[in-house]
């Protein structure tokens, strides 16, 4: 396989699953640059990811922080397909990608400064190749395919990978930004992210078809399921679909089956229209406890070494929140300042009215 996964595999098969449940692995499938080592560093950074998660939430519970959106039970599905991708890749975030944008080199305390409400915390480092979030559902999808449109124009050898929920395929955009994709054939990876919730309505209420990836059919490139709790499958279908995108192959839908174990946001409350019932059901199904078994199973990881990776992780934590908190405010005129390249004369005439609002009240 050369360490790509290759679809062929899948004839007969519903989904890719290369990492069970019960910790037990399909060598033949595995990339084998993804190696024990490897997937023992990845499993650290997801207990910090879900510790950094549940984190927000105390500080949103606290009034420390706005409105947040939780991605509990999705860690393998953000930390796998943002590993599988390459330095020069782009990814276009909606509001559930805190784990992905972070694996790609944003910084966890500027992502809380964001959803503490500072716009600072969106203002990447440079050279981090990551779009700001988009909290419209699926409007994402198409700049990210005219961004791939670019890069294919300009013969760069990079893909971008639009991120969003099952709740976005029902929406226009999605299937707007399939169809330039497939016609112009460009470098996108489409990555679905279904949690089989949109806030409140259930996927089945979503679609009539039996699975999000078929939805590539008619718009001419493949579609892949994969358990998105499979840490070693979603690398895999993501290293695939990358390969396919800068080898001018074209684009890719990636259906990454998973469970938001947590609320939709802050301000939801799940046990209104799901039981606790139905949670039981998808926690052994858990993504970090399926790569843990997996780890014991290899004599790679114990009951020591969790409880110091979480110490450190605790640690980090800590010290991420107290950074997000001494963020500089963000000055009034930010708002006005970089909506546009250039300010144009009936922005900078609102700035400077409100400016002088200011003066008059100092006075």
């Amino acid at each position: 396989m050369n360490g790509i996964f290759d679809p062929s595999i899948l004839d007969g098969i519903d989904m890719l699953r290369i990492l069970h449940p019960d910790g037990s692995i399909e060598e033949a499938l595995r990339p084998p640059e993804l190696s024990d080592e490897k997937i023992q560093a990845l499993y650290r950074e997801m207990v910090f990811l879900r510790l950094a998660d549940e984190r927000a939430v105390q500080l949103q519970r606290q009034g420390r922080m706005g409105t947040y959106a939780p991605f509990m039970g999705q860690e393998a599905a953000q930390v796998g397909s943002a590993t599988a991708l390459e330095e020069g890749d782009w990814i276009f975030p909606s509001f559930r990608e805190t784990a992905a944008m972070y694996m790609r080199g944003v910084p966890m305390a500027m992502l809380f400064a964001y959803w503490m409400g500072n716009e600072g915390g969106q203002r990447f480092p440079e050279g981090v190749k990551v779009l700001p979030i988009s909290i419209p559902v699926g409007t994402h999808a198409l700049h990210a395919v005219g961004f791939a449109w670019a890069s294919k124009l300009r013969s760069e050898t990079s893909c971008s990978v639009a991120y969003f929920g099952d709740g976005g395929t029902s929406k226009g955009d999605f299937h707007e930004a399939m169809n330039m994709a497939g016609v112009f054939r460009v470098p996108v990876i489409f990555f679905c992210q279904n949690n089989q919730y949109a806030i409140s309505v259930p996927r089945r209420a979503q679609t009539a078809s039996r699975t999000i990836a078929q939805k590539a059919i008619a718009y001419g490139f493949p579609g892949i399921l994969v358990d998105g709790n499979d840490l070693v499958a979603v690398y895999a279908a993501t290293r695939w679909a990358r390969r396919r995108a800068i080898e001018g192959e074209g684009p890719t839908l990636i259906e990454a089956v998973t469970y938001r174990l947590g609320p939709h946001t802050t301000a939801d409350d799940p046990s209104k229209y799901r039981t606790e019932e139905e949670v039981a059901e998808w926690k052994p199904l858990d993504p970090l406890v399926r790569t843990r078994l997996y780890l014991r199973n290899c004599c790679l990881w114990d009951d020591e070494m969790e409880e110091s990776v979480r110490v450190y992780a605790e640690e980090r934590v800590n010290r991420l929140v107290k950074e997000a908190e001494s963020f500089p405010d963000p000055a009034i005129e930010d708002m006005f300042a970089y909506t546009f390249a250039q300010m144009p004369p009936s922005l900078e005439a609102q700035m400077r009215e409100y400016q002088e609002f200011l003066k008059s009240v100092e006075r």
